[in-house]
């Protein structure tokens, strides 16, 4: 008999999501605009401490906004993290510019500032910097966000920050997302909380986030009749979802409790086998432990991350490999990219190194030791079998 299934990162509801969702019918708020979308945006806003959100039908379409107030074009140059989904560098290519990959750096998995420091030295000599800079937030951690930000500065280059997987976190005491000029969430069905499908880009100015707030809406200029200058996009929320997000903003800080609570018993039960390094968290920040992220040393566990993720699928059980890092994808092959040492690419070995655990915050204690004794029985067998080769 085939055990139930343990999901990466089920989307997990409050229970008060309905009441917004029915106001919203009651009142025919259904489209993109009305009470919940204005409501969300200012909760966010409050809640990380920005001048203003703009709620948007995904992370990505916010990517996009923000690379357009900044006049990214064809012939510019965007930094952006190689080790993150594809959706953080596909809106540089949509503005007809090209990303420049820039590697991890083995502490916090996140952009590497020595690798940024040479990519801009290079952007300098060659009198092409960058319009911006995209740096992700991965599986939760922020990155060294003082490092970079003071690169940026000396080169005046805008940041992008990346946080579709960091909401919730904080570096240094404030709220990952809002350390660029513009910050970004997402909040698909598997981030920690959800509208279903949805995002929203923050910033503390308001004159682009009332550009932004133009361009989602298919760029329509104030005129009684439909007139459009500008190319715009229909990318706004609609309100329906925006009160999804309503009833799970309430629970925001007990979502991340509860990730937090599963990583720290993988970390207790998994943390002292040979070869097994979980993903670090920066000093003076606190991730929201969106996935438990760790790596496994084939010469010290004596199997391999796609061995172990063999082994869980046959248990039924979704586990995943890091992210591929966007150099290695094939739509970008020939494109720049900076390792972190000149003869050394983190993400690469992170990538075949890494595995992300189930990590929903509804998952049972029953199932998360399931998920545990998987990973351990999978590791003893194969060095068993290598024991008895030798």
């Amino acid at each position: 008999m085939m055990k139930n299934r343990i999901f990466l990162s089920p989307p997990h509801l409050s229970g008060n999501e309905q009441k917004y969702i029915n106001e919203a019918f009651e009142t025919n708020w259904v489209a993109p605009l009305g009470p919940n979308i204005d409501a969300f945006e200012k909760e966010i806003a409050n809640y990380v401490g920005a001048n203003e959100a703009v709620a948007v039908s995904s992370g990505t379409a916010a990517i996009h906004l923000a690379l357009c107030l900044l006049d990214v074009k064809k012939g510019d140059t965007v930094f952006c993290s190689s080790l993150t989904f594809i959706a953080s560098a596909n809106p540089i290519i949509y503005q007809g510019a090209e990303p420049v990959f820039i590697d991890s750096e083995p502490e916090t998995w996140n952009m590497s500032p020595q690798a940024l420091e040479r990519a801009f030295q290079d952007g300098s000599h060659e009198n092409k910097l960058p319009k911006a800079v995209i740096v992700v937030n991965l599986y939760g951690q922020s990155a060294k966000m003082d490092e970079i930000m003071s690169i940026c500065s000396r080169y005046n280059v805008p940041i992008i920050e990346d946080a579709a997987e960091s909401f919730g976190g904080t570096y240094k005491g404030k709220a990952s997302g809002t350390l660029g000029l513009f910050g970004i969430y997402s909040f698909n069905g598997n981030k920690i909380i959800t509208t279903s499908g949805g995002g929203m880009i923050i910033s503390n100015d308001q004159e682009a986030m009332n550009k932004a707030r133009f361009l989602a809406t298919q760029a329509r200029d104030p005129a009684p009749y439909y007139q459009h200058s500008n190319i715009g996009f229909n990318y706004r929320m609609s309100n329906v979802l925006a009160g999804i997000g309503r009833g799970q903003l309430e629970v925001l800080p007990k979502r991340v409790a509860e990730r937090r609570r599963i990583f720290e018993q993988y970390y207790k039960e998994l943390a002292n086998l040979p070869g097994i390094y979980f993903m670090a968290e920066l000093q003076n920040t606190q991730s929201n432990r969106w996935l438990t992220a760790l790596t496994i040393n084939e010469k010290e566990a004596g199997v391999t991350a796609g061995e172990v993720l063999v082994a869980l699928t046959k248990e039924n059980i979704e586990a995943r490999p890091v992210w591929k890092p966007l150099h290695l994808q094939p739509i970008f092959d020939g494109l720049r990219y900076y390792p972190h040492e000149k003869n050394e690419s983190v993400s690469d070995r992170l990538f075949q190194q890494g595995l992300c655990l189930p990590s929903g915050s509804n998952m049972a204690f029953n199932d998360q030791m399931r998920v545990i004794k998987c990973i351990k029985e999978s590791i003893n067998s194969h060095m068993c079998k290598r024991e008895l080769q030798a």
